[in-house]
């Protein structure tokens, strides 16, 4: 299957141009830090950053209600402290899963845009 995903890939970037081959290539697979990385080159990463510090407060908000948690001695006060450490794993865990589902749209972003691009090529070359 690798062979003749290359073949295709190869026979691809024989009929683009120069500019248009480079540009194919950026728009290859990504590794998950890369992934990561493109977050925060749209147009909307002040919000990414803002997550990210959300999701850092929320996962402090656990930690603290964890330590508080083991030093409380009332049935009231360990309840109150696992509320508190719940609430900050599922900000974590919601936020989280939030970024996986940006990172899931990029990818096929990409791919609509190296599906674009080759329907273009083809049309060029049957235009000609």
């Amino acid at each position: 299957m690798k062979n003749k995903m290359e073949e295709i890939d190869e026979l691809i970037k024989d009929t683009l141009s120069k500019e248009e081959a480079q540009f194919y290539d950026q728009l290859d697979e990504q590794n998950v830090f890369e992934m990561m990385r493109g977050l925060f080159v749209t147009r909307n990463r002040w919000f990414i950053v803002l997550v990210n510090i959300v999701n850092l407060a929320g996962f402090a908000l656990f930690i603290f209600c964890l330590v508080r948690f083991f030093q409380a001695e009332t049935t009231k006060d360990i309840i109150m402290w696992t509320s508190g450490g719940f609430l900050g794993l599922m900000i974590t865990g919601m936020l989280k899963l939030f970024m996986w589902l940006q990172m899931d749209k990029n990818a096929i972003l990409r791919e609509l845009k190296r599906l674009e691009l080759q329907v273009s090529s083809l049309a060029g070359k049957m235009s000609q």
